[in-house]
C-alpha cells in the first residue's frame, strides 16, 4: 500500500467543486480503491474528508502466466522460480521468451562457442545484454549459467613475438612491457637464446592480467604455441607483486601446463643488485600474501637473498636487465 494525502488524492480534481471533489473521493471508497488513514484526523470541511489515505493495489490476475510458463516454455529453461515469482516473470517475460525463442529454433548453435557478446546478440539482439545489462540475472533465474550458453571471455589480445613456429619450444612470458621490447630486438637481432636458453615467442603478460589472457588462451594463439611439448616461463619484477602474479598464473593453469620462473633471469638481477648501492623501495600497499612456490625453484641462498630484499621493503625491478645483459650465462636449458 502506498500512502496519499487528501490533496494529492483530489490533484486532478482541483478545479471543481468540493461537492463533486468529496463524491470523487467516496466512489473510490466504494470501489475499495482506497482506504482511509484514520489517524490522519478530518479536513475540517462539511461533509468531512479524511487528511490521507492508503491507496490499495488491485490483485492482478496472472493465471495466464503461469499456464504459459507451464506449458509453452522450453524444457531447458527451469520455471520453478517465475513461478513462484509471477510478478517478476510479467517485468522479465519479453527476455525470457527471446531465449526461449531461440532455444526452439537454434539451439543447435549453442554447439559453437561464441564469444559473449556475440551470443549476448543472437539471443537478444542486444550485445551487451549478459555482460552490462540484466541477462546474467535472466539466465539464473531461468536456471541457467553462462556455461550453458557456451560462451567465452575476451580479454585483451596477447601481445607476443613468434621468433619461430617450429616446435616444441620455450614461450617465454614477461611482466612488463620494457622488458618485452628489449627481449624482442634481441632476438630480431639474430640470437635464438636468452641467458642461453632457446626461446621460441616472447610473450607481453601486462602484470595481472595475463590471468585473464591466459584464460582465453585457445582462442587468440596460433596453434603452434598450444602443442603439448612446449615449455612455459615466466618473468617479472622481483617483489611481492610480481611472485604473487607468477604463483597466481602457475596456479591458475597448473592442469594445462608447468610453468616455470625463468630462473637465470632472475640470478642476474641479483648479481646487478648486489653491485648497487641502494634499491628501491616497495610501493605501499601491495599484497604481500605468497606461497612460497617461487622459491622452491632456486637455492637456498638465492631464495634467502630475495627474502632479505623483500623483508627489508625493497625490490628488484624487471628493468634492472637490459638488452647487454641478454647474450650473458651461456646456459643450458637442461639445469632448469
Amino acid at each position: 500500500m502506498k500512502r496519499i494525502s487528501l490533496e494529492e488524492l483530489l490533484k486532478s480534481y482541483s478545479r471543481v467543486s468540493y461537492d463533486q471533489q468529496y463524491h470523487y473521493v467516496m466512489d473510490l471508497l466504494e470501489q475499495e480503491k482506497i482506504k482511509p488513514v484514520k489517524s490522519s484526523g478530518m479536513n475540517g470541511k462539511r461533509p468531512a474528508l479524511f487528511r490521507s489515505y492508503w491507496v490499495l493495489e488491485q490483485e492482478r490476475d496472472y493465471s495466464s502466466l503461469e499456464e504459459e510458463l507451464k506449458y509453452q516454455i522450453h524444457p531447458m529453461i527451469s520455471v520453478d522460480y517465475y513461478l513462484e515469482h509471477l510478478e517478476n516473470y510479467q517485468r522479465d517475460r519479453e527476455f525470457v521468451l527471446l531465449l526461449d525463442k531461440y532455444l526452439r529454433g537454434s539451439q543447435d548453435l549453442l554447439a559453437y562457442p561464441e564469444s559473449v557478446n556475440e551470443r549476448s546478440f543472437e539471443i537478444w539482439q542486444r550485445e551487451k545484454f549478459l555482460t552490462r545489462e540484466q541477462g546474467r540475472r535472466i539466465l539464473k533465474c531461468c536456471g541457467l549459467g553462462m556455461e550453458d550458453l557456451n560462451v567465452y571471455g575476451t580479454a585483451e589480445p596477447l601481445a607476443y613475438y613468434s621468433r619461430t613456429r617450429m616446435t616444441p619450444q620455450n614461450l617465454l612470458v614477461l611482466e612488463n612491457k620494457d622488458t618485452f621490447y628489449s627481449m624482442r630486438r634481441h632476438l630480431l637481432e639474430g640470437k635464438e637464446s636468452i641467458f642461453g636458453i632457446e626461446i621460441g615467442t616472447l610473450i607481453y603478460g601486462a602484470g595481472k592480467r595475463i590471468l585473464k589472457s591466459f584464460g582465453d588462451f585457445h582462442f587468440c594463439v596460433e596453434p603452434y604455441m598450444m602443442e603439448p611439448g612446449n615449455k612455459i616461463y615466466y618473468f617479472g619484477d622481483l617483489d611481492y607483486e610480481g611472485i604473487g602474479i607468477y604463483e597466481n598464473f602457475a596456479g591458475a593453469f597448473r592442469d594445462c601446463w608447468q610453468i616455470l620462473p625463468f630462473i637465470p633471469a632472475y640470478e642476474m638481477m641479483l648479481t646487478k643488485a648486489g653491485r648497487m648501492a641502494s634499491l628501491p623501495r616497495t610501493r605501499e600497499g601491495q599484497n604481500r600474501n605468497i606461497s612460497g612456490l617461487f622459491f622452491s625453484y632456486f637455492s637456498w641462498e638465492q631464495a634467502g637473498r630475495m627474502k632479505e630484499i623483500l623483508d627489508s621493503d625493497k625490490y628488484i625491478p624487471q628493468e634492472i636487465l637490459n638488452l647487454s645483459d641478454f647474450s650473458g650465462g651461456q646456459r643450458k636449458e637442461d639445469a632448469l
